[in-house]
């Protein structure tokens, strides 16, 4: 996959797996591999492509799973292997899939939409949930719409008038223990009409930014933005991008933004929330 460059950083394949030559291991059913930059170890489960890329899900003892992109950086019987895809077999096309995830709906047109929505809390964090959830959520007829900000999150759910057939999934930003939004978050869920009709969930960023995963923009961690600056500007500024405008930084999203394929470019700290939500609102 292209990866970003940034001039701050040097060359962008700076962080990339040693291409030496490495024994070839396809990716086939049953296979146990340790992830050596994590250490999940798990067994090859699933195999499928998307976006131009290999993805295989490794389930390790417990029954969890998790999605890596096929090609350096694992361990088989503790040594470093490349794993490539399995080999062709004869057998039925497997169905295709969302950037979700999900099994994709051939022929279905999008449903008239519900009374229901997901709340996030700007532009970017919409735009980043329709990216990779868009097709799911067309199929259930639930529309995404940015708050603009959550300073008044229990004012905006009354005036919805959450209940029965009228839900709120709302995801917020740094919702952490003792924040400024979790007192929101306290205040908005005991809004009258509130109770089974709205779920609140958060990720712990600062921004959704900071979602995408690093490796997908060919960098080790995002930057340290120093107090007093403007995280955003902080970070444009970083990548030695264009950072004194506006426009600057909706440009600066957008090649973020370019970079994200599947779910499997994401953070689970916000897959796993955007999933509660979904499933919430079509329950």
């Amino acid at each position: 996959m292209d990866r970003l460059s940034y001039d701050s950083w040097g060359p962008a394949d700076l962080a990339a797996p040693s291409r030496a030559e490495l024994p070839l291991v396809p990716a086939d059913l049953g296979l146990v591999l340790e992830d050596a930059e994590s250490g999940w170890v798990g067994a090859v489960v699933r195999v499928e492509k998307s976006g131009g890329m290999h993805l295989m899900s490794l389930e390790d003892r417990r029954g969890r799973t998790r999605s890596f992109q096929l090609g350096f950086g694992f361990l088989l019987d503790g040594r470093p292997v490349r794993v490539g895809p399995p080999a062709p077999r004869a057998q039925p096309a497997a169905p295709a899939r969302t950037a979700s995830g999900s099994v994709r709906v051939e022929g279905l047109r999008a449903q008239v939409a519900k009374a229901s929505r997901v709340w996030v809390e700007g532009k970017h964090d919409a735009e980043l949930v329709e990216k990779v959830w868009g097709d799911d959520l067309r199929v259930e007829g639930i529309v995404v719409e940015p708050l603009h900000g959550v300073d008044d999150l229990a004012g905006a759910v009354a005036a919805f008038g959450p209940g029965p057939g009228r839900k709120l999934g709302i995801i917020v930003d740094h919702l952490v223990e003792g924040s400024k939004e979790s007192r929101i978050v306290a205040e908005a869920v005991a809004v009258p009409g509130a109770a089974g009709n709205v779920l609140v969930v958060g990720h712990p960023y600062v921004d959704v930014w900071q979602a995408i995963k690093p490796s997908v923009l060919g960098i080790p961690a995002w930057p340290t933005v120093p107090r007093g600056t403007g995280w955003k500007t902080g970070i444009l500024k970083a990548f030695g991008w264009p950072h004194g405008t506006a426009e600057d930084v909706g440009l600066g999203w957008q090649k973020l933004l370019g970079a994200v394929r599947t779910y499997a470019d994401l953070e689970p700290s916000l897959l796993g929330r955007v999933e509660e939500v979904i499933d919430f609102l079509t329950a």
